[in-house]
């Protein structure tokens, strides 16, 4: 089953479900089976939905090959509870599917989900959100372009060049106060550009509010940091608490952190681990956030192997919006199952599954979900977990890029410069470029038409060669005709040409005579 391109924009956990049912439903084999001496025809036993939705999952770009039997199993208990399938007596709307002989069959009705269209009243709050956003741009110009003393306003166009260039040091424009409300809005303005860049999108509305975009959390993130780059909270009462942060800590460190003050009954860790479960389990909201869900749902959509590098600085920066709470349960949540998955001597956990398929499995509920249940959830916050845990230590460090974009804009309003908000972003991020995909006939013209211009750079390489004395260029360019005639060709039409490259040509020497030799008669008579 070929890969299918990946699915972005609002909604993207429901058109998922609709790519995946209709594919299910349109490639999904069916034949006739036996079950109590009966025969029931266009059905399928509930191993055979397995095997071909699991190889399905695994080669569609959205899901990935992290994709575990076990939630394929669970997808179909999806499918069933919501009547894409049913059994072959019709019955449908519960969960009671396994990975057996049981016999199921598709439904005459459409199992699509439809989209949720913009209600009138959401669509004019997202221009409102648009038309504060351009407002809160225009005020950063206008910050920008305000200096302290009105006399300034009054000088000349060339002295304004002149102190923006730094010719006039003998008066120097007094610097003004930035106030803490012209901070949180570059730093909030400076987040949506890196975030339009990053995503590629035309606009964040559909999958970010920019009102969700606090700077209080955002400074606080970059500023408040252990020497491990783990947020400190100055609140206690929102850390975690004290009995869970030393469980964690047991398990991560295992075996060095279990010492004799510790139970060595055996279950020990399974006690410990199930007691971490329970707490974040037990949490009201995600770690993510609910209001969070669209944005990280769609950077999913980077998980590719080619785009792994802008997946990594998209959830860096999607990290900093959480509230500092959250973002400090993250961090050290990540780091336990990253210790705990890479732990040989790690005692095991389950009886069925690993300690890293345990972790995913675990904890991707508590890390990313809807508010309103949305039947792939599962699988797209395994695929988003198992990444965070890959890469936790890049994801969730503080950015410096960001902090000197900041500090250089900040700097340009203090001394009044005429600077516009992203100006100093563009040339501090990252340049990402995203593959268009051609035909296979443009590929091979392109690969001939690539190699020919490489070639003929080549020989214009040679022939520009001051180093090789004239007898190797002669050389390499005989040797070059022999195995490209056409390009040289093309280069050297004629004899004159090549006279042109290499002088005149050298005199050709006449032929030596060729004297026959004489015959030395003998002096004996």
């Amino acid at each position: 089953m070929e890969s299918r391109g990946v699915t972005t924009g609002p909604y993207r956990a429901t058109k998922l479900w609709n790519e995946v049912t209709t594919c299910f439903r349109a490639g999904m084999p069916l034949r006739k089976h036996r079950q109590n001496f009966k025969k029931h025809g266009n059905c399928f036993t509930a191993c055979e939905a397995v095997d071909w939705l699991y190889e399905l999952l695994r080669s569609n770009s959205n899901f990935g090959p992290e994709v575990t039997r076990q939630q394929t199993v669970q997808l179909l208990r999806k499918f069933l509870k919501n009547h894409v399938i049913e059994d072959v007596k019709g019955r449908w709307g519960s969960e009671n599917l396994d990975d057996n002989s049981q016999l199921f069959r598709f439904p005459t009705t459409s199992p699509l989900k439809s989209i949720p269209r913009h209600h009138p009243e959401l669509r004019k709050s997202s221009l409102e959100n648009i038309s504060k956003e351009k407002e809160s741009i225009f005020k950063l110009r206008h910050l920008s372009r305000r200096t302290p003393k009105k006399h300034v306003y009054q000088e000349t166009t060339e002295n304004v060049k002149s102190e923006i260039g730094g010719e006039n040091k003998e008066n120097p424009v007094e610097e003004r106060e930035i106030s803490q409300e012209d901070i949180e809005e570059i730093w909030r303005h400076i987040i949506l550009m890196h975030l339009h860049t990053i995503l590629g999108t035309l606009s964040l509305e559909e999958v970010l509010d920019p009102a969700q975009v606090i700077p209080q959390y955002i400074i606080y993130n970059m500023a408040n940091t252990s020497k491990h780059g783990v947020v400190v909270l100055q609140n206690k009462a929102d850390d975690l608490p004290h009995w869970v942060l030393s469980a964690m800590k047991c398990l991560a460190n295992w075996p060095r952190s279990n010492d004799l003050s510790q139970p060595t009954y055996v279950g020990f860790e399974r006690d410990v681990f199930r007691t971490i479960a329970d707490y974040f389990l037990d949490l009201p909201e995600p770690l993510l956030t609910f209001k969070y869900y669209e944005l990280f749902v769609n950077i999913l959509g980077l998980l590719q192997p080619h785009l792994e590098r802008v997946a990594i600085d998209a959830l860096q920066v999607c990290c900093l919006l959480l509230p500092p709470p959250n973002r400090r349960k993250l961090q050290l949540l990540m780091r336990m199952t990253s210790r705990m998955s890479q732990n040989v001597d790690m005692p095991k956990l389950h009886d069925l599954m690993g300690t890293r398929s345990l972790m995913i499995q675990t904890f991707s509920r508590c890390v990313l979900r809807c508010a309103e249940e949305v039947d792939l959830d599962e699988l797209l916050a395994a695929r988003l977990v198992s990444f965070l845990m890959d890469h936790h230590q890049e994801i969730l460090q503080v950015p410096s890029h960001l902090q000197a974009a900041v500090e250089k804009h900040l700097d340009c309003l203090r001394k009044g410069h005429i600077t516009y908000p992203g100006d100093e972003l563009i040339a501090a991020l990252p340049t990402y470029s995203y593959c268009k995909q051609i035909s296979t006939q443009e590929f091979d013209e392109q690969k001939i038409s690539t190699s020919q211009v490489a070639i003929a750079e080549l020989l214009e390489n040679i022939i520009k060669d001051k180093s090789l004395s004239l007898k190797e260029k002669k050389k390499k360019l005989k040797q070059f005709q022999k195995e490209y005639p056409a390009i040289y060709q093309k280069r050297f039409p004629t004899t004159e040409s090549e006279a042109t490259v290499f002088g005149d040509k050298p005199t050709i020497r006449q032929p030596m005579l060729i004297l026959r030799k004489p015959k030395f008669r003998s002096l004996r008579y």
